[in-house]
């Protein structure tokens, strides 16, 4: 697991975000480092009122990266205003928005719940881990060295909590796991439809639905029946994190992905067909050890290909005691370059999506407090739309709203109530 050492500057509202980035930390198994110069990754949560608020995260962000032997991440107001600061100051760190920070610190891993996790209730939204450990042994992953093989209570079992956290108030229940796709495995039958389908058709209440993460193999051997399940909910938000990690199979191979490239795309093309407008969302790995250029053109050209909405990028870290951390690293220089070229086709290819949705009317959830006065909300497809002035306007979280889309900031929209 990573250690992780956090700085938060600014208002309460960028100290809320450190509060949820940690937690998102603590849930995947990393835990607090005693200090920078301890830490496998260093996050500073910035501000920017002023002028000479700039200049000192700028020099606080040198002192970081050179106290920290891992990577450095900033992140806050400005990242967000003015990330371009950052870059022309030489800075070796990843640009994040905050709720990018926590899978990039997973390097790839998949999140780690406790042995007696339990559903958790968080606001308005509904906090269910459906089954523990995985079937993969990646070599990079550290995770499944906490984990073990998946264990699946039965659906009956998730059902009723499931039920329990909507009877108790969540307005969006977020289904989770180390490999969602695979749950039931270990019973003989893969039981997501199903649970899906069950929860969806026999719990009372006005609420939402998100999947989370589910790995190629373990989606490719149901997609069909999973995709017919989504098409037929509407409280199904049409959204899927599949992390591909690499578009070239024998990068896939060395990191014992168990799928590849085509199965991924096979995964897409079934949701492409059975639903009209919905997000995918996808991680890459840069800089695997084994990872050459012709590898890493591979990826980017698999993500000019598929579009992800949502994109996380990470640079390959080695994690004690795995194999991969035995093998000979590419460099600093050429994982920053690779994964510089990769976030800023990202950037491209999430900042054309927001685009074009301005000017639409969404059906949104008012999901969670933003900063200052504003709300993050979801659309049907899970695109995040931020209403400012919430309180003013009497907007709070578990509200339904109709907005239109008056503008975008990359990585979110902004909306107006209609």
């Amino acid at each position: 697991m990573a250690r992780y050492h956090i700085e938060t500057y600014g208002c309460t509202a960028n100290r809320g975000e450190s509060r949820r980035i940690e937690r998102a930390l603590r849930d995947g198994g990393h835990h607090e480092a005693d200090g920078p110069s301890a830490a496998d990754v260093a996050i500073l949560n910035t501000c920017t009122v002023v002028e000479k608020t700039e200049r000192n995260m700028l020099a606080r962000a040198r002192e970081l990266d050179d106290e920290t032997p891992g990577d450095l991440v900033v992140t806050g107001c400005m990242a967000l205003a003015q990330g371009e600061a950052f870059r022309e100051a030489g800075l070796d760190a990843e640009i994040l928005h905050w709720d990018e920070v926590p899978a990039h610190v997973r390097n790839g891993e998949c999140p780690t719940t406790t042995p007696d996790a339990e559903p958790i209730l968080d606001g308005v939204v509904g906090i269910l881990p459906i089954a523990r450990g995985c079937t993969s042994d990646c070599s990079y992953c550290i995770t499944k060295q906490a984990t073990g093989k998946i264990d699946s209570p039965p659906v009956s079992g998730n059902l009723d909590r499931a039920r329990a956290l909507v009877h108790a108030g969540a307005r969006e229940l977020r289904i989770t796991g180390q490999d969602t796709g695979f749950y039931g495995w270990d019973t003989g039958e893969r039981k997501l439809p199903e649970l899906l389908d069950r929860i969806c058709s026999e719990i009372d209440g006005e609420f939402r639905v998100r999947v989370g993460m589910a790995n190629p193999k373990g989606i490719h051997g149901i997609r069909h029946e999973l995709a017919e399940v989504f098409a037929r909910h509407d409280e199904l938000y049409d959204f899927l994190h599949v992390p591909v990690q690499s578009g070239s199979d024998d990068v896939l191979g060395d990191m014992r992905r168990q799928h590849q490239v085509s199965e991924f795309r096979e995964v897409i093309e079934t949701f492409d067909d059975a639903l009209g407008e919905w997000t995918l969302s996808t991680d890459f790995i840069c800089g695997f050890p084994t990872e050459t250029a012709a590898d890493h053109e591979q990826s980017m050209e698999l993500l000019r290909a598929v579009r992800p909405e949502k994109i996380n990028v990470t640079r390959f870290s080695k994690r004690p005691g795995t194999d991969a951390a035995e093998l000979k690293g590419l460099g600093g220089t050429v994982k920053k370059e690779r994964s510089k070229a990769m976030s800023e086709c990202k950037r491209e290819i999430v900042g054309e999506v927001h685009e074009s949705l301005v000017g639409s009317e969404r059906e949104v959830l008012v999901v969670e407090q933003g900063t200052a006065d504003s709300v993050k909300c979801r659309d049907d497809a899970y695109h995040q739309i931020v209403v400012q002035n919430a309180g003013e306007r009497g907007i709070e979280p578990g509200d339904r709203l109709t907005v239109e889309v008056t503008g975008h900031q990359t990585m979110y929209a902004f909306g107006e109530p209609v």
